[in-house]
């Protein structure tokens, strides 16, 4: 149906034009002194849609970073059987390095204005890290609760952070190399 394609489209730039606004006054003026009706104003919507669409502040804050992480670990999950962790994360950063976008740069932009902001990012990145330790330590053939996998998926998350806020060419590759190298000393017995 036209209608319907036109009224998902119509609902997902008035969601990006929201969240576009939001990264931008948070940026500039800071998490804590931009309100709903800012957002609304400079998004061009009413208060209330800007609740529609993101009941909180603080959810439209980490939208974007929520859908980031959320992607990582469907990917984690649905990896191909047989495929092993660190190569279904090298496929995963090096897509999302491509595609990075003006949306991305101004979220980065947003978070570093905002450590409070930073710091929930990194707290539900750990969330998934704690996770990504279990499916390494399975891989490994380790308990879960072992030190090398929980050690690993931390690396990884560092090297997330640092490639998805300021890489240049090449520090994919570095950067796998790295933690290849670490996963091969941490390897039982």
């Amino acid at each position: 149906m036209v209608g319907d394609s036109l009224r998902e489209r119509s609902k997902t730039r008035r969601r990006e034009a929201i969240l576009t606004a939001a990264y931008e006054l948070f940026a500039e003026r800071g998490f804590d002194a931009t309100s709903i009706a800012d957002i609304a104003e400079a998004a061009e919507v009413s208060p209330r849609t800007v609740t529609l669409y993101f009941p909180s502040k603080l959810e439209l804050a980490m939208a974007h970073f929520n859908a980031f992480i959320d992607e990582l670990d469907q990917t984690l999950h649905t990896r191909p059987e047989g495929q092993g962790i660190l190569d279904t994360v090298e496929q995963w950063l090096r897509r999302q390095m491509d595609e990075r976008n003006e949306s991305d740069r101004l979220h980065d932009r947003m978070l570093q204005a905002n450590p409070q902001l930073k710091g929930l990012c990194g707290g539900r990145l750990a969330e998934v890290i704690q996770d990504g330790a279990r499916l390494l330590a399975e891989e490994q053939g380790r308990r879960p609760d072992d030190f090398a996998p929980r050690i690993l998926a931390a690396t990884v998350a560092s090297v997330i952070g640092e490639l998805m806020h300021r890489s240049e060419p090449g520090d994919l590759e570095t950067a796998m190399a790295f933690i290849r190298a670490a996963a091969a000393t941490l390897q039982p017995g």
